[in-house]
């Protein structure tokens, strides 16, 4: 794949992987950077004064205007070295909308800020409403020319870290469930507004949002006042390209790692790699991974060659693939260790862990699949 890409394109992921290999590549600096959860704000601030959190926006803004496959490649890479950025992947699907749909103050306000190292979250779930997006029932009501919104939502990753938060709330009942939504901007420190953070294997990522007469501005609509669903869908390609991206990074991680250990270890006076029914479950894992790799970087390049077009079926491909497979890859890494699989000093189960949600979250492999087979007729 790497024959594709650009000698600029080739040199950005080599300076990539030099940054993060002196900055995140060993056990302990990982460590000292994740202490207080699995996003390092001295990291962010560092990614920031390269320009590489700005990578997918327009330069006007403090971005550098560069499309999918190079945002892919900033994912990946980055988490092929596990870099503790998570507050990055919420913040580039909400600065999308932003640049997409909000209006040119709140551009002004957010994306450059973007840039410069803030953290952006984007609320939807909710106890009622997970897969369901449309059933949600927070509501936002106008009031004294402000909207007042109460509610709960849930599973809104980074919303502790997050400067502003990218509100989805029913702003009218009368039509059908995907009509009457809107979107809003909401800092994360307004009155009327407490969080609290859900334990998860994974740490300190995601929280429940409680909004009791809540009030915003009227000018903290983003995009048309009950037209959120239209803007949602607009935003498709990105979210699971985002996510697609990662896990690709994650899984070839998984393997080089699973790679190393067979070739190291020796049991019965050989490297255990060298037993057939390890040696041919890494050669399938091989053309699983190159066949990941290529979906993904292929389904990127079609977004930049028609980048105002979605791609429901080969984003949500994309998407399907590149976490199932990393979660299996994880897995099997973990199976091939043995009893190290399961010490934190290898750090297998850290990539399981960073993996089994990924089929969860942004839309679960069913719900892709759903997708994928609708687009058939189906």
């Amino acid at each position: 794949m790497a024959s594709r890409l650009t000698e600029a394109q080739q040199d950005f992921v080599s300076a990539i992987g030099t940054f993060c290999r002196r900055e995140v590549g060993d056990r302990e600096r990982r460590a000292k950077l994740t202490e207080h959860g699995p996003h390092s704000r001295e990291l962010y601030r560092r990614l920031a004064e390269l320009g590489w959190l700005g990578i997918s926006l327009p330069e006007e803004y403090g971005g550098s205007g560069q499309g999918m496959v190079d945002l892919v490649l900033f994912l990946e890479e980055t988490g092929y070295w596990r870099a503790p950025i998570t507050g990055f992947t919420t913040t580039i699907i909400v600065a999308a909308a932003i640049e997409k749909f909000g209006s040119a103050e709140q551009k002004r306000a957010l994306l450059p800020a973007v840039a410069n190292g803030s953290v952006l979250a984007i609320s939807m779930s909710e106890p009622g409403a997970g897969s369901d997006v449309g059933a949600l029932t927070c509501r936002a009501e106008k009031r004294d020319g402000c909207w007042v919104v109460n509610g709960q939502k849930t599973w809104c990753s980074n919303a502790h870290i997050a400067e502003h938060i990218l509100l989805v709330a029913r702003t009218d009942t009368g039509g059908g469930k995907h009509d009457g939504l809107t979107m809003f901007v909401v800092p994360a420190d307004v009155a009327g507004l407490t969080m609290h953070s859900i334990d998860t294997m994974g740490g300190k990522e995601v929280n429940d949002l409680y909004f009791t007469d809540c009030a915003l501005p009227a000018d903290a609509v983003v995009g048309t006042e009950g037209q959120a669903w239209g803007q949602l869908m607009a935003g498709l390609n990105l979210e699971r390209m985002i996510l697609a991206a990662v896990m690709l990074g994650t899984a070839r991680r998984a393997f080089d790692d699973t790679l190393a250990y067979v070739k190291e270890r020796r049991q019965f006076d050989r490297p255990i790699g060298t037993f057939q029914a390890l040696r041919h479950r890494l050669a399938d894992h091989a053309v699983e991974l190159e066949c990941t790799r290529l979906l993904v970087h292929d389904v990127a390049e079609k977004i930049d060659e028609k980048p105002g077009k979605l791609f429901p079926r080969e984003a949500s491909m994309a998407k399907l693939k590149a976490t199932e497979f990393a979660k299996a890859m994880a897995l099997d890494g973990m199976q091939m260790h043995g009893g190290y699989g399961y010490a934190t000093e290898y750090g297998m189960e850290a990539l399981l862990r960073a993996t089994v949600v990924s089929t969860v979250y942004g839309g679960t492999s069913e719900i892709q699949r759903d997708i994928i087979g609708k687009t058939y007729g189906l």
